[in-house]
Parts: structure tokens; C-alpha cells; sequence
């Protein structure tokens, strides 16, 4: 255990109880790591002063047999759109006249609580918008995008500069670096895990959530994270609702497969590797139900215009004060057209929402998860904007959300896991989907695929 960068969660946890890890000693190895790789990578937005002071706590702690539970000690970043009390927030921005609260977001204050060791902000597409995240590389190929809005966590992560890190999903924005990056992402259910303290991007479709390197790290992030809060009202809503699920075994699973859609324009070698996942369920027992929802034709424009809307009005004191125009030009461009949704087709989008949320509900009745690729092809060589995906060129904006997406407009829970690599070396993602707060049987089978295969012992060519 000497090199602890690539060690999960749960065996770090276990090695601080042990002794056989001192905490102090792998925060400082971390950190080191940081300062030489961060150059490259640019992952990193800021790092905590405060993370050897928390690292000399827990070793205390440690010491006398009283940790405050699997996470004391664990080296965890966060995004940039977390507030913290002890780093400035910038969500990604320079534009002058903006600024956030030095206090610590819900999920922040829970992992402190925890025990965790904040090491530092990453980098965040600005505004939790886009699928690129600059100026951020990816460790798998520094010439591709790490993909986004989460690609800082994602690329640290990917390339052993923190155990575990916080992301947010809008439209994927969890689950699309984690599929690029090789790591693992959960979008749990909506209202599972507070959203306060979180910069705003879209109110009804933003999902804080865990990258982490493994399924069972996924599980120990979402026990820590979820749960009330009277600061977001969503988490009271499901309070009631939020017990996980149970776990089922593999041959009591019926998984769903939905042709349509999820399975359209994908390329060859993420087909291939998704298609094999498939079959390691079926064969071990699992029943394979096809499907098809036809209303998934139109999720595009829906998330677009909800996505658009709700983005400018967070923006709107922003715009009237001319400070948008100092926003990097996509994200302006994204925020300025938010103007343009008129109410009628904000109010279509979200009736076509609730019909989404109907078609997919009837379809939870029959099948117990739904497994897809995450994303249709691997992560991009950075300034391309559009991607040939069979036989079509496409933009990767629309191509790197369109089979993440379905999942915030309907707000059920959504894991990213790696699912193998393509020709190239560059990791491929697979998603699985279930019921609203059933998160226990989609980390369940995320995990017995995570153990037939070996595609976390990979590490990034670094």
C-alpha cells in the first residue's frame, strides 16, 4: 500500500482503521500528486488549505479508536459549484460582479461531518453547462476532453488525485465524465441529496452526486450524502421514500432493453461492450425484456427548452446587468437563447415531462432496471464539435446527453460504471437505470458486473 492514489473508498477506510494507512500521510501524498499532475491535467480550480489540518484530525481520531465512520480520512474533491467555507466558489466563471456565499453547501457539510478530507475544487464547465469542460484534459488521452460539466472531478479522479469527488447532473453531467474518464457516477433519485449550497443550473433537473472509482465507493458517498434537508425542499418531499430499496439477485432481475433511442447511433466498439454486459446478466439468470417508448423521440427539445428557460432566469439579474457578456461565448450564447423559450413551449415541454415520467413508470412496472450505453461514443480529441457517429455527423453536445438525459426529466436513478475500452484504449461507460429510490438494486448490479470484470484495475497511461 505504499502508492494509496488508485486504492478505493472502502479499502482506504479500512486501512486507516487498521493502521496500516496513516491518513495525515496519504493526504500529503495526494497533494503532492496534485502539484505535479494538475499542470498537465488542469483539473484542479483550488486547493484547501485546511486538508492537512483535517488529515492530522482524523489520524487523531484514528488513534483512539473513534472515526466517524468509513470515510474519515478519505481525500475527496469537489466541484466548483459547491459552496465551501473555506474556498471561494467561482462555478467556473470570470465574469466580474458574481460571487457565492463562503459557507458549506449540504453535501460539503456531510462530508466533513464524515470525516473527509477536502483537498480542493475542480474545475467545472462554466455554469455547470456543456459537455467539455476547458481547460480540462483527460487522463486516458490529454488530447480529448475529460467531458462535462463535472470533467475536473472526473479527470482527478480518473487520474488518482482524490478517492472520491463531488459532481452535478443536469442533463449528465455526472455520468458523461465518468464514461469518458472510466470512473463510476451516480445520479441518484431526485430529492435523494440536497441540492443547497449548490450553484443553481436548472431547479427541477440538477442531481448533486458521487464519482468515485468503484460501485460499492458509489454506495458508501450516497449513505453519507442522502437524506432531509429542510433547505431543500425536494429532500422533504422524499423523505419518506428514501430507504434505497433492497438489492436482488441477478436471477431475479428482469432488465429492460429499449432499442429505441438508447441504442440509435452508437459506435461500434461502445455497441459491442454494452451489448456484452447484456449478455453477462442474461447469462447468469437475469431476464431480458425489450421495450419501446416512443416518446423518447422527442426528450431533446423538452430538456432543451426546460434546461434553457431555467438557466436564464437564474441568470436574469445577471442579463439585465450586462454581466452575461462576459461569459465564455457558448455559455453566453446558451443563456441568451434561454430568452427566446417562450411560456407556451416551456409549459409543452413540461407536460411532455410528465408524460415521460408516465411512459417510464409503466414500463418500472415490467422490468426492475433498464441498462443502456452512457454514451454513444468515447471521449473526443478537444475542439472538435462534432462527432461521425454511424455514418452521421452529429454535435457532440447533442451526442453526449441524448442517452443521459431521459434520466433528469424523469428524475429516477442512474449509475455510470466502466464497461470496457474501445479500440483506442479510451474507456467505454455503461448506464443503468432504475425506480425512484430503488438506488440499492442499481448499485447491486452495477457491482456483480464491477466484479466479473477488471476494467478499475486500468489505470490511465500517466
Amino acid at each position: 500500500m505504499s502508492e494509496p492514489f488508485y486504492l478505493s473508498v472502502a479499502t482506504l477506510g479500512a486501512a486507516f482503521r487498521s493502521g496500516a494507512l496513516d491518513p495525515l500521510a496519504v493526504t500529503k501524498a495526494f497533494l503532492e500528486r496534485i502539484a505535479q499532475l494538475n499542470p498537465t491535467l488542469k483539473c484542479y480550480k483550488a486547493i484547501a488549505e485546511g486538508a492537512v489540518a483535517a488529515a492530522e484530525a482524523s489520524r487523531t481520531r484514528h488513534r483512539s479508536g473513534t472515526p466517524l465512520g468509513p470515510l474519515d480520512g478519505v481525500p475527496v474533491a469537489v466541484k466548483d459549484n459547491y459552496f465551501t467555507h473555506d474556498l471561494p466558489t467561482t462555478a467556473g466563471t470570470t465574469a466580474p460582479g458574481i460571487s457565492f456565499p463562503m459557507v458549506d453547501s449540504t453535501p460539503v457539510e456531510r462530508l466533513r461531518a464524515a470525516g473527509a478530507v477536502i483537498l480542493g475544487k475542480t474545475v467545472t464547465h462554466e455554469f455547470a453547462w456543456g459537455t467539455v469542460t476547458p481547460p480540462v484534459a483527460n487522463p486516458w488521452d490529454t488530447g480529448r476532453v475529460p467531458g462535462g460539466s463535472s470533467g475536473g472531478s472526473a479527470s482527478a479522479l480518473a487520474a488518482g488525485l482524490c478517492a472520491a469527488a463531488l459532481g452535478s447532473d443536469t442533463g449528465g453531467s455526472v455520468r458523461i465524465p465518468a464514461s469518458l474518464c472510466g470512473v463510476v457516477g451516480l445520479k441518484a433519485t431526485f430529492g435523494a441529496i440536497s441540492r443547497h449550497g449548490i450553484v443553481p443550473h436548472s431547479w427541477s433537473l440538477d442531481h448533486p452526486g458521487p464519482l468515485t472509482r468503484t460501485v460499492e465507493d458509489a454506495a458508501l458517498m450516497f449513505d453519507v450524502l442522502a437524506g432531509p434537508d429542510e433547505r431543500d425542499p425536494a429532500t422533504l418531499l422524499a423523505a419518506d421514500a428514501l430507504d434505497g430499496g433492497t438489492a436482488k439477485s441477478l436471477a431475479e432481475l428482469t432488465i429492460g432493453v429499449c432499442r429505441r433511442h438508447f441504442f440509435d447511433h452508437v459506435e461500434p466498439d461502445v455497441l459491442g461492450a454494452v451489448e456484452a454486459a447484456i449478455q453477462f446478466y442474461q447469462a447468469r439468470g437475469a431476464r431480458v425484456r425489450e421495450f419501446d417508448l416512443p416518446l423518447l423521440d422527442y426528450g431533446l427539445g423538452a430538456i432543451f427548452a426546460i434546461e434553457l428557460a431555467s438557466s436564464t432566469a437564474y441568470h436574469d439579474v445577471s442579463l439585465r446587468a450586462g454581466e452575461v457578456a462576459s461569459f465564455t461565448s457558448d455559455v453566453r450564447d446558451l443563456v441568451e437563447m434561454g430568452r427566446l423559450v417562450a411560456a407556451p413551449d416551456y409549459l409543452k415541454a413540461e407536460q411532455y415531462r410528465t408524460a415521460l415520467i408516465e411512459g417510464f413508470r409503466a414500463v418500472m412496472e415490467e422490468v426492475d432496471l433498464i441498462v443502456t450505453p452512457t454514451e454513444p461514443l468515447v471521449a473526443w480529441p478537444i475542439g472538435e464539435w462534432t462527432a461521425r457517429i454511424g455514418g452521421e455527423d452529429e454535435s457532440v453536445l447533442a451526442a453526449s446527453w441524448r442517452l443521459t438525459y431521459p434520466f433528469n426529466l424523469t428524475g429516477m436513478p442512474a449509475i455510470s460504471l466502466p464497461c470496457g475500452f474501445d479500440r483506442d484504449g479510451l474507456p467505454i461507460g455503461l448506464q443503468i437505470a432504475g425506480r425512484p429510490f430503488e438506488e440499492a438494486c442499481v448499485l447491486g448490479a452495477a457491482a456483480a458486473y464491477e466484479s466479473a470484470h477488471p476494467w478499475t484495475g486500468r489505470r490511465p497511461p500517466l
